[in-house]
C-alpha cells in the first residue's frame, strides 16, 4: 500500500512539474521545472525496481543534460517569453488530436485489461548487459548524439557572442590633414630667450 501511495505521489509531482514547465514564462524556470520532472521520474524508476535506470536518470538527464540546457539558456540570455494568442493550426489539429489520443488510450485500457502480472524488476536487464548494448551495439548512435550536443553548444556560443563594434575607416581627407594643434605650433614663431 505504501509502495502504491509513493508511486502516485511521485507521479503527481512529475505531472505538476510538467504543467509548471509549460506555465512558466522564463526559460530558466522552465528548465528547473524539468529537473523536478526528471527527479520524480527517477523516483518512479526506483519504485519499479530499476535502480540502474533511476541512477542514469539522475546522473545523465537531471545532472548533465539539464546543466547543459541551463548553460545554453543563460548563454543565449533568453528573456521572458512573450505571450501570443496561439496558433490556429495548433487549435485546428492539436485539440482533436489530443482527444483522439485520449480516446485511443481509454479504448486500449478497456479492451486489454491486465494481461498478466509481472514481478517488479523483471523487465530490466542488469547494468552489465545495458552497458554492453550501449557501448558495443549502439556505440555509433551514442557518439553521434554527443557530437550533435557539441555542435549545439558551439552554435549557442556563436549566436550569443555580441558582434564587435567596428569603427568605420576614416576618410582619406582626414588622413592627409594634420591635427590642428600641430598647425598652431607651426604657425607661431618660436620665442628665444
Amino acid at each position: 500500500m505504501l509502495h502504491l501511495a509513493l508511486f502516485i505521489a511521485f507521479g503527481a509531482i512529475a505531472v505538476a512539474g510538467a504543467v509548471n514547465l509549460l506555465a512558466q514564462r522564463h526559460p530558466v524556470n522552465s528548465a528547473l521545472s524539468l529537473v523536478v520532472v526528471m527527479g520524480a521520474l527517477a523516483a518512479e524508476y526506483l519504485l519499479l525496481g530499476a535502480e540502474f535506470v533511476a541512477a542514469v536518470q539522475v546522473i545523465i538527464y537531471a545532472g548533465a543534460i539539464m546543466v547543459l540546457f541551463i548553460f545554453v539558456i543563460m548563454l543565449l540570455n533568453a528573456g521572458v517569453e512573450e505571450r501570443t494568442r496561439g496558433s490556429k493550426v495548433a487549435m485546428l489539429f492539436g485539440i482533436p488530436g489530443m482527444l483522439l489520443l485520449g480516446l485511443l488510450i481509454i479504448w486500449t485500457l478497456i479492451e486489454n485489461p491486465g494481461q498478466g502480472s509481472v514481478s517488479v524488476g523483471a523487465q530490466y536487464g542488469p547494468a552489465k548487459a545495458i552497458g554492453q548494448l550501449l557501448f558495443h551495439e549502439f556505440l555509433l548512435p551514442f557518439e553521434v548524439t554527443s557530437v550533435l550536443i557539441l555542435i549545439a553548444i558551439m552554435g549557442a556560443i556563436v549566436l550569443a557572442h555580441p558582434p564587435s563594434p567596428r569603427k568605420p575607416p576614416p576618410p582619406e581627407e582626414e588622413l592627409l590633414m594634420e591635427p590642428e594643434s600641430e598647425l598652431i605650433e607651426m604657425a607661431e614663431p618660436r620665442k628665444e630667450p
